[in-house]
């Protein structure tokens, strides 16, 4: 039997766009999901700390150091710029694997930048 468990989280992350004209998803830094082992293109559930919304999408590279994370298409209406964001991202496991299981879990300053 399988069951779902976290695989990875980004903490607080700042919203520094909104792009309500773009077809959809969540662009994000790939500097940034590399620190979190998120994948281009992988199913990502959003919560937005300022607004209480939950959303789910998927994330798209951006580019690497320029720190963006933008709102796009639909989800453009579900926060700000300078919201903060919690990406989390799931795997399936069977019993032997979820013992060893550790989720991936990068925090992230008021610019963007990793924390240790």
């Amino acid at each position: 039997m399988l069951s779902t468990f976290l695989k990875s989280k980004m903490h607080h992350l700042r919203v520094t766009s909104v792009d309500p004209e773009y077809e959809g998803s969540l662009l994000v830094d790939e500097d940034l999901l590399d620190a979190a082992g998120i994948g281009n293109y992988e199913k990502i559930l959003v919560a937005n700390l300022a607004n209480g919304e939950r959303f789910e999408t998927y994330a798209i590279a951006g580019e690497r150091g320029s720190r963006v994370v933008c709102l796009n298409g639909a989800a453009a209406y579900k926060g700000e710029t300078g919201d903060r964001l919690i990406v989390m991202t799931w795997c399936h496991l069977t019993e032997a694997e979820r013992r060893k299981h550790r989720p991936r879990v990068a925090r992230f300053d008021e610019r963007n930048n990793p924390l240790p």
